[in-house]
């Protein structure tokens, strides 16, 4: 009920916008297909996003996710874990066999920011994300007990971070960032937006006043805080739903990321980070290598037993003819769709279910003995036992239909020299109680193929800054990605 009252409140709103984008991009020549990004990380044809745009409200998130099902392909990386830190937020989520994790609510308008429980849940599927109040913006407070606190209240970007000069008081993560030498005050945005290094400092006083240390040691505290937090979070939504993270890679993405990515992949143990090409603005590439796709449910209380299969396939096929249907109006040949299906289920008597799926084809791969054998599985996967002598009761069943996204290569990076040149240096920490070292900085324009170099590092271009620490090695890709490795 919830989900189709936010619907009908948000198609007065959408559809007239996407009907003049429509419209303007057809009077200036424009003669293919619009496309709309789903919070699913699938697209579909405007005319449907019309129709649903509740399906649309996590597609920003979702595009990054699809960017990292790229790139874990090209690496051949059967499990990668996305990180995405932005100006006021933290995102994160796991792609497994080449595919995000979905789930299928998730919650909007929340009167506490990433409070659970304060906003409207919504049943739309979805790419699991965990997001969390941490960013460039987030600012940092001494709390009642005497502890240092990071977000998730944000400077957001007017007045900013105190190194922005635009009225800020209280320090921000990204004037830590700066206090400690990983940004250089002179190259934010390309030079086009110089920080304020003497006024971040400055910031730092009180809360170093209060901490009974220096403002340097309190901005290291701050970065090792806000890394806790968004390593803290990742690790329980994980837990959550029966995932170890130790020993997935990480790609770091979003204007901060890079930052921020290798202190988080330590607390995590991952073995290696990627910082991909143009990082900050990853999601938008991801919208290049998303699928057409759409999600259907339908509700259909039913025990696995004898006579499920008659009403199952009846249902099926409607909803395969409209994945047909919807993705033929995206531009997908209808021969070329392919079908994956699930369910969600729970033992008789419970009240909440687990989604499960079981494979794809032209129809239900699996006798009902063998679903019910993958949903012991996903039970005991969750729960830690299964239940064999109790029933099992299916009370929705899914359809996913995509057609594949068309190839997509990036030209690839000349070879370099193997050891690259570094253009300068800067005093730069990286941990509480150390000693500033003279850090190597390169350009990352400069970097070729094959490049490698060792940390502590820092790795600049326009919109972003790529830390590596010491104790991680890196490589240059052929495409243009800087593979970060920490050794044993």
């Amino acid at each position: 009920m919830i989900t189709t009252a936010c619907n009908a409140a948000t198609m007065p709103v959408i559809g007239p916008y996407l009907e003049e984008l429509e419209r303007w991009l057809r009077e200036t020549g424009f003669g293919a297909s619009v496309l709309m990004m789903l919070s699913n990380g699938g697209v579909i044809s405007a005319a449907d996003a019309r129709r649903v745009p509740i399906r649309l409200v996590e597609s920003g998130p979702a595009a990054g996710a699809l960017a990292g099902v790229w790139y874990a392909r090209r690496l051949g990386e059967d499990r990668l874990f996305c990180f995405d830190l932005g100006g006021t937020t933290a995102k994160s989520c796991l792609i497994e066999d080449y595919r995000p994790e979905l789930t299928n609510e998730f919650e909007v308008a929340r009167v506490y920011r990433f409070k659970k429980g304060s906003g409207y849940p919504c049943s739309v599927p979805s790419v699991d994300l965990v997001e969390i109040g941490a960013g460039g913006g987030s600012l940092a407070r001494i709390d009642d007990l005497g502890l240092l606190k990071v977000g998730p209240d944000s400077a957001g970007a007017d007045p900013g971070p105190v190194s922005y000069g635009r009225g800020g008081t209280v320090p921000a993560t990204t004037d830590a960032d700066l206090v400690m030498g990983l940004l250089d005050p002179a190259y934010f945005l390309g030079g086009e937006m110089p920080l304020d290094l003497d006024r971040a400092r400055e910031a730092f006083q009180p809360l170093a006043e209060g901490l009974e240390t220096s403002p340097d040691e309190a901005a290291v505290g701050v970065y090792e805080v806000i890394n806790q937090n968004m390593a803290a979070a990742a690790r329980m939504h994980a837990v959550e739903r029966g995932i170890d993270l130790r020993g997935v890679s990480l790609i770091a993405f979003g204007g901060a990321g890079p930052v921020h990515a290798c202190g988080v992949a330590a607390l995590l143990e991952a073995p290696r980070v990627i910082f991909p090409v143009n990082a900050s603005v990853l999601s938008a590439f991801g919208t290049l290598v998303s699928p057409v796709r759409i999600d259907l449910a339908r509700s259909m209380v039913r025990t696995l037993g004898d006579g499920v299969e008659a009403d199952r396939d009846a249902l099926l096929d409607e909803m395969r003819e409209e994945g047909r249907r919807i993705l033929s109006s995206a531009g997908a040949d209808a021969a070329g769709v392919r079908f994956r299906y699930g369910l969600d289920a729970r033992y008789a008597g419970q009240g909440n279910e687990i989604t499960v799926w079981v494979g794809e084809g032209e129809s239900w791969p699996l006798t009902v003995a063998e679903t019910a054998e993958e949903f012991h599985r996903a039970y005991e996967r969750v729960y830690g036992l299964r239940i064999p002598d109790v029933a099992v009761e299916v009370v929705t069943w899914r359809v996913a239909a995509w057609s594949d996204a068309p190839p997509f290569e990036v030209p690839a990076l000349p070879a370099g020299s193997g050891t690259p040149t570094a253009y300068g240096t800067r005093r730069a920490r990286f941990r509480r109680g150390a000693e500033p070292l003279d850090v190597p900085v390169y350009r990352r324009a400069e970097l070729g193929a094959g490049d490698r170099f060792a940390g502590p590092a820092l790795v600049e271009e326009r919109e972003t800054t790529s830390v590596v620490p010491d104790g991680w090695t890196c490589e240059v890709a052929a495409d243009g990605s800087i593979i970060a490795t920490r050794e044993a």
